[in-house]
């Protein structure tokens, strides 16, 4: 077992953490304040080649390993979670779903402007009634000659004010998830337009909306994949999406440490730095562990990923340690600087707030505790009687079922 990175992927990281202290940690409060979204700095990342990351050579991408995605969005996040979220869509979904399932002439129109991070790509998949239960969802995709005419409402839709291009989901056939198309839908779309934008408590330089599709005219050719295949695709790329979501809650971790570490040592009290308590330094102690745990079961699935040995929860085992662990330590980082963890003059609170997304989008904390359990125990919840096994119990016969007049143990 090898756990160091290679020398490419040093380099990513290095690479990403300078161009972070620079261009992303100075702004970040302001930012945040202010629910600024930075357009500006995603071209300047695109010149990186972080915004194709994902991407082939081909597009002008950098065809980074997943791991090396990993650690671009963990340093991108560890200066502003906001930052993190966005790359992580564009470069982590949406560019992988153009490439994997767009036509040659698509790809070409698209990808290069994408990697370019001039254009960016949303993901809109969830509605005011299909989150978790994405296969609920209504909005539909009605095919008329050449074209496909779509109606519904999209929310939470990362990216989606400042977007050229969304991979959209709807419904072409019948109720459940193998109804559910994909489209890959242009933001001048008739019928298309930005309905509100969300107010968050964190993650507030991040872009959020809610999209409206009204007799929204989409050619045939913006179909991805087939017509039917569009859940399969989510699924992918949400497995694909947790481990930029765990990265992202190993950045605010990261973030965590160090501003704990840092103001242990300078804060004095009773004469001596508060980390020569032990209150204090076993909370950073613990700290420090979690984040290694989280690290190692990132860094393991991304591995995974480029060695083709994925397994189905590894995504989500890394999704929800590092995503408790950021919320819990947050909270802790908040705790270690006292009254000035609670004001704004530090950012021990945007972390906290910051930290609280990461257990809740692409699949809640509960919706990851079902897919480890389901891949351990199967899908007991869908079995029928005669397909679970009988648990061994005692039955006791009364004297009258028993000649003898003896009760007389049977066990089933």
């Amino acid at each position: 077992m090898n756990f160091e990175l290679t020398d490419d992927q040093r380099a990513v990281r290095d690479m990403v953490a300078a161009f972070a202290a620079r261009h992303i940690a100075p702004h970040a409060a302001q930012w945040d304040k202010e629910g600024t979204f930075p357009v500006e700095l995603f071209a300047k990342l695109g010149e990186l080649g972080i915004m194709g990351m994902s991407v082939s050579e081909r597009y002008g991408g950098a065809a980074l390993d997943a791991v090396s995605v990993a650690l671009a969005i963990e340093e991108l996040s560890k200066a502003d979670a906001g930052v993190g979220v966005t790359v992580s869509v564009h470069a982590g979904i949406i560019t992988r779903i153009v490439e994997q399932f767009a036509s040659d002439e698509l790809k070409e129109h698209y990808l290069p402007k994408m990697c370019e991070g001039t254009w960016l790509g949303a993901f809109s998949l969830t509605e005011p009634e299909a989150g978790s239960d994405a296969g609920a969802l209504r909005t539909s995709a009605e095919r008329r000659g050449d074209d496909y005419i779509l109606n519904g409402t999209k929310q939470w839709v990362t990216n989606g004010g400042h977007a050229k291009v969304y991979v959209v989901f709807a419904r072409t056939g019948g109720p459940g998830p193998r109804g559910i198309s994909a489209f890959l839908v242009d933001r001048d779309t008739p019928g298309l337009s930005i309905g509100r934008e969300t107010d968050k408590l964190g993650i507030r330089s991040s872009d959020t909306v809610d999209l409206l599709l009204r007799d929204a005219q989409v050619p045939a050719s913006r179909l991805l994949g087939t017509e039917g295949a569009g859940y399969k695709i989510a699924l992918a790329n949400l497995g694909v999406g947790r481990l930029g979501i765990a990265a992202q809650a190993v950045g605010i971790l990261a973030a965590c440490l160090d501003t704990s570490v840092r103001y242990a040592l300078d804060r004095l009290q009773f004469g001596r730095p508060i980390g020569a308590f032990q209150a204090v330094s076993f909370k950073i102690a613990d700290m420090a562990m979690d984040l290694d745990a989280a690290r190692l079961l990132l860094y393991r699935a991304a591995w995974q990923k480029d060695n083709g040995s994925t397994s189905i929860d590894a995504s989500s085992k890394a999704k929800l340690f590092a995503s408790t662990a950021a919320r819990k330590h947050a909270a802790e980082c908040v705790q270690i600087l006292g009254g000035y963890g609670f004001t704004k003059e530090f950012p021990a609170e945007r972390y906290y707030r910051d930290a609280k997304i990461t257990e809740i989008y692409e699949g809640t904390s509960e919706v990851q505790h079902i897919v480890i359990a389901r891949e351990l125990l199967g899908r007991l919840d869908e079995r029928t009687s005669v397909d679970r096994p009988l648990r061994p119990h005692v039955q006791r016969k009364t004297p009258s079922q028993d000649g003898a007049g003896q009760p007389d143990r049977t066990r089933q």
